[in-house]
């Protein structure tokens, strides 16, 4: 029915597997259609009730699989649902769609969905590509053919935090949402930029990844009359981190803002460390990493001269710094999809100077 949706039935498995299911970070499991279809019918619905003036804003935390392409599944995602419903939203009548994704991962699926068409405006702010799947997202990366300029990519070094992040976000997406004037904007909220995920690398705070939140859904009242569609994504801290970005994800949603010091109940601490217990400690932070220093200065980057007169970080050296998890440490030793040694662009050395001030 929509052209971003592949089908996958139970008698066509096998075609699956070659659609990006047998990788390392893509799996078959049995109901993963269904469960991937669930997951696009939340969106499509929020969607749906935004266009239709039944609610303002609409939140879907099981959607954010921003990284499904149209005809394979990647990185963890099966179906594309961002892209399915901003089709549906231009099938309906929109034509002016920005959409914001503040996931640690680039946003590629999206923006390659759209990256042809002006009416559809993607900003990514993300992990830098030479140091995170899927190595997209490049600040030189605008757009295609027609459509040039209607894709900007921030890309923010290992070790960012929430000062700094924000500053970033705060210099780029106001001015490119003013000038686009979007009918509505779609937000992707993954919260794997907390400081305490096991498989990125940024510094962000609950209170950081709130204000972004906060400020997604200000320009939205300020430019959208409030239409403003909003899903979950990447995050991997799943006992101690991520129910609390989303709660206060679906808490801005409704207009009922918590105050990031909200004691979080005693009962509901109890069942979550029932539960933790069911999880691999990987992907359960303690409590002191929910809380970092907001001081905390973007690691310190060794500088080497280079034949176009820019100093470019030296990703060879120093690794630990820039590389904490063990996806990473796989990718630094060799084992990833692209030499780590040849890290970054002049582009993005302006931009590090930039956000230094």
């Amino acid at each position: 029915v929509y052209p971003h949706l592949p089908v996958l039935a139970p008698e066509a498995y096998d075609e699956g597997l070659r659609r990006g299911l047998a990788m390392a970070n893509r799996f078959g499991i049995t109901g993963m259609h269904e469960a991937g279809r669930l997951l696009v019918g939340g969106t499509l619905a929020a969607a749906q009730a935004v266009a239709s003036g039944s609610v303002r804003r609409a939140v879907n935390i099981g959607g954010g699989m921003h990284h499904a392409m149209k005809s394979h599944a990647a990185g963890f995602c099966i179906y594309n649902d961002c892209a399915i419903a901003i089709d549906w939203l231009l099938e309906h009548g929109y034509d002016r769609i920005a959409y914001i994704d503040i996931d640690a991962h680039h946003g590629d699926g999206v923006e390659k969905a759209f990256a042809d068409d002006p009416r559809v405006l993607t900003v990514s702010l993300h992990q830098h590509p030479a140091t995170l799947w899927p190595g997209t997202g490049w600040p030189t990366e605008i757009g295609a053919q027609a459509a040039a300029g209607s894709a900007a990519n921030i890309a923010l070094m290992p070790g960012i935090v929430d000062s700094l992040w924000l500053r970033a976000f705060h210099g780029v997406v106001p001015s490119l949402i003013a000038q686009f004037k979007p009918q509505i904007i779609v937000s992707q909220c993954g919260a794997d930029s907390h400081a305490a995920d096991p498989l990125t690398d940024l510094a962000l705070s609950v209170e950081g990844q709130r204000a972004a939140i906060l400020a997604m859904r200000d320009l939205a009242d300020k430019y959208c009359e409030g239409r403003w569609l909003a899903v979950g994504g990447g995050g991997y801290g799943v006992v101690n981190v991520v129910p609390r970005i989303w709660t206060h994800l679906i808490a801005a949603a409704l207009g009922r803002d918590l105050d990031p010091g909200t004691r979080i109940p005693d009962e509901w601490m109890a069942s979550a460390r029932d539960l933790a217990g069911t999880v691999d400690p990987a992907y359960a932070a303690d409590e002191a990493s929910l809380h970092p220093a907001p001081v905390l200065n973007v690691p310190t980057l060794v500088l080497h001269g280079a034949a176009d007169g820019v100093n470019h970080p030296d990703m060879s050296a120093g690794k630990e710094q820039y590389f904490r998890g063990p996806y990473q440490r796989k990718l630094i030793e060799g084992v990833g999809h692209f030499p780590q040694r040849e890290a970054t662009t002049q582009v993005t050395a302006e931009l590090i100077r930039f956000l230094r001030g």
